[in-house]
């Protein structure tokens, strides 16, 4: 008997991983594991074992569960005194940043749901990967932009600007610390992060850093499992993370262009409207997303038909960019028995807080960048709150068949570019296409920049770019292939049951479609 499992993520290595473990008798899950802890390593400006995860898992019953292992503040988090040391609003990066890393909860998480392999398999090659491994171009241009930040923190120093010199592409990154820290995950479960050895040394370290994560912080931490946002959109179930992420946005952008289905094309003389739409919902992240644990978040409201149906033509209110960032990955994953994964983990920006804590090799995020220090906001920081959160896996369902699996790195633009990679996978076009074609996306990339900013690829079509135009927003050119609109990657389930994996040539990734005798392991 022949196993299929189609893979797809923004670096070779980690899909090469991933494969290896379908080799092995791995499912989707386990290639969707083998695939995040490798990235953890091979891809650390994007997202390491210090950051958090969001996922979908579909069971072959069709069933799907939304892994939400995004952490909290810490319970010694004293907004008061953060506003003090920083004025009105959160640092960019950081130890004030750091909020409870939930990725390795996640992965247990996942795990649990319906792996083949044994929890330590997963990090065969992440901990190979750890004593070295060559840059990949995208790491290598973080680096260089990033010198500052390194610079400024003698653990990130000691990984990307060893002798003084910062590390180039081809170059070997070597990660011993962090090496050490995954054996030990291997070897003793999450639990050596949650809690035990590898946690006792990272709150240490991270005491002595200025951050208010205890061990009893991490102790404490649990992913938490939900049910999916779901809403159809011709003739599809498409399924996202509801609350603390902003999944809604990308259900209310579908919501909003079915509501007019008279227009033109959403992507090309449409594309005005489609804008209006982006920027309407980037005021409402704002004024309404927290975490729903703290705070009322009304999706029903805010993806009513009615309510879609002004989207697109009341004037949103102006707007400033309250924090850049993108820098994330997707795996996507999804296998002819029916176990798939979408799966986004991230740092927040590139190379997160900054502050890589020395013992443990483990860099961690800066997702508290992301709370508000204003008391009226629903994503008011707060000890044990969680951030509003960009990370937004996606599935989409045709009846009982899996019809599609994606994800994307691009922060807040997360719900703009998997609005455009679905329509135009809705219009025919092959998940290649889908994830190549030129993207464009409204919001501030840069910290202070008008929200009403529209950034457009350079071959975007003059249709397009005429359509934008009508809105009268700055426009940004961006080179063709930028990374700004993310890395947005596909599986595909042809009506046969077979897979297609596509991955985005803007990142450094790859996508396969493996086909190997099952092996018949017992649980």
């Amino acid at each position: 008997m022949t196993h299929t499992c189609a893979i797809a993520s923004p670096h070779a290595l980690a899909t090469a991983a991933a494969g290896e473990a379908v080799r092995r008798g791995g499912n989707a899950i386990d290639a969707a594991l083998a695939a995040a802890a490798t990235l953890t390593v091979v891809y650390p400006h994007n997202t390491t074992v210090g950051g958090d995860l969001i996922a979908l898992v579909r069971t072959p019953d069709g069933r799907i569960t939304c892994v939400n292992a995004s952490g909290p503040a810490p319970a010694g988090a004293d907004p008061a005194a953060v506003a003090a040391r920083h004025g009105d609003r959160m640092p960019v990066s950081g130890p004030d940043t750091i909020t409870v890393p939930g990725a390795v909860a996640g992965w247990a998480a996942l795990h649990r749901a319906g792996a083949r392999l044994d929890w330590a398999e997963h990090f065969t090659a992440a901990t190979g990967y750890a004593r070295g491994v060559a840059v990949a171009p995208g790491l290598a241009v973080a680096i260089a932009e990033a010198a500052e930040l390194i610079a400024d923190d003698a653990g990130m120093r000691a990984v990307f600007s060893p002798g003084g010199t910062l590390l180039a592409e081809g170059e070997t990154l070597r990660q011993e610390a962090l090496g050490a820290t995954l054996t030990a995950l291997a070897a003793h479960g999450p639990e050596a992060l949650y809690g035990g050895r590898v946690g006792e040394l990272l709150a240490a370290g991270l005491r002595s850093l200025g951050s208010a994560v205890t061990l009893a912080d991490l102790a404490s931490y649990q992913a938490e499992l939900t049910a999916p946002l779901c809403r159809a959109f011709r003739g599809r179930q498409v399924f996202t993370s509801p609350p603390n992420t902003h999944g809604f946005l990308l259900l209310q952008a579908l919501g909003a262009v079915a509501e007019h289905e008279d227009a033109a094309d959403p992507l090309g003389a449409g594309a005005g409207r489609l804008a209006r739409i982006f920027h309407r919902g980037i005021g409402d992240r704002g004024r309404h997303l927290g975490d729903p644990r703290f705070a009322t978040v009304d999706v029903d409201a805010l993806l009513d038909p009615g309510y879609l149906r002004r989207l697109a033509t009341e004037q949103a209110e102006p707007a400033t960019s309250g924090r850049a960032g993108g820098d994330t990955v997707a795996v996507v994953t999804a296998d002819a028995d029916g176990w798939a994964v979408s799966l986004i983990q991230s740092l927040f920006h590139s190379f997160g807080s900054g502050v890589l804590e020395p013992s443990t090799g483990i860099l961690l995020h800066n997702r508290g960048s992301f709370f508000s220090l204003d008391p009226a906001s629903p994503n008011m920081l707060a000890p044990g709150k969680r951030p509003a959160h960009t990370l937004m896996p996606v599935m989409v369902t045709e009846g009982d068949r899996l019809a599609w699996v994606t994800g994307t790195m691009g922060g807040k633009a997360q719900p703009q570019i998997l609005t455009q990679v679905l329509l135009r996978l809705l219009a025919g076009a092959s998940p290649a296409e889908a994830v190549a074609a030129p993207r464009w996306v409204v919001g501030g990339l840069e910290v202070g920049q008008p929200e009403d900013t529209i950034s457009v690829e350079a071959d975007a079509g003059p249709r397009t770019v005429a359509a934008l135009a009508t809105t009268g927003a700055p426009m940004i050119e961006l080179p063709a292939g930028s990374e700004w609109v993310g890395h947005a990657h596909v599986v595909a389930m042809a009506l046969d049951g077979r897979p297609v994996a596509e991955s985005d040539p803007r990142s450094d990734g790859a996508a396969v479609v493996i086909h190997h005798p099952m092996e018949v392991r017992p649980r």
